[in-house]
């Protein structure tokens, strides 16, 4: 098998893990909006299955939120979308360099990768060579008997691991930001959450 795994970059809109998806399943960058629809429509359709247990808030509110433009999705989204496409969808961690895998245990016999940088989503592809076009893109695998699929799954997690070690993440848990307001620091997502609460303020920078 020839060629490099590439990381394809999706624009950061809130919507990177949606249009992420829509590029590896159909070639498309852009099906955020009707991802998001598919993603509503099946946790209304099942409120026994997405209750608020589940949801982390009530079935109808979540609808309501995941529709939402600037909302970010996450495990919940990426279980759905993979059995919406009948396919595995593996999102590759940069910070830890852990593979999650959505849709296993349903043998689907296919699997697309994504990969993720703490805040981001991009879509990981084979292409044929190094600043190949995008529409020469294989970005749908066959899932072999072993459960893998094959040798793509080595360069996927070598080109993880090269991420890693040029730390291109971000460490939710401790990187710093200054709010962009008021200019006072903080340290994780959790202060940024909390300052964002306490004053409204959400616009922040990342600074070292």
């Amino acid at each position: 098998m020839e060629g490099i795994v590439a990381r394809r970059v999706i624009p950061s809109d809130n919507s990177c893990l949606f249009n992420a998806v829509g590029y590896v399943m159909d070639h498309d960058k852009n099906k955020a909006p009707e991802l998001r629809q598919v993603i509503a429509a099946t946790v209304v359709s099942d409120p026994v299955k997405y209750s608020e247990a589940f949801l982390g808030k009530p079935n109808e509110e979540y609808c309501s939120w995941i529709l939402d433009s600037e909302k970010w999705g996450g495990a919940i989204e990426l279980s759905i979308l993979a059995d919406y496409y009948g396919r595995e969808i593996a999102t590759y961690d940069i910070q830890t360099t852990r593979c999650d895998l959505y849709g296993q245990g349903k043998k689907y016999s296919e699997r697309v990768m994504l990969i993720y940088d703490g805040l981001h989503y991009d879509a990981l592809a084979m292409s044929p060579f190094d600043g190949a076009p995008e529409e020469f893109d294989q970005t749908i695998f066959p899932v072999l008997l072993d459960r893998t699929i094959g040798p793509v799954e080595g360069l996927a997690l070598n080109l993880v691991k090269e991420q890693h070690r040029k730390r291109s993440f971000t460490d939710t848990a401790r990187f710093t930001l200054r709010c962009g307001v008021c200019q006072i620091g903080v340290v994780g997502q959790k202060e940024a959450v909390e300052h964002a609460q306490a004053t409204g303020h959400v616009n922040f920078q990342e600074y070292r």
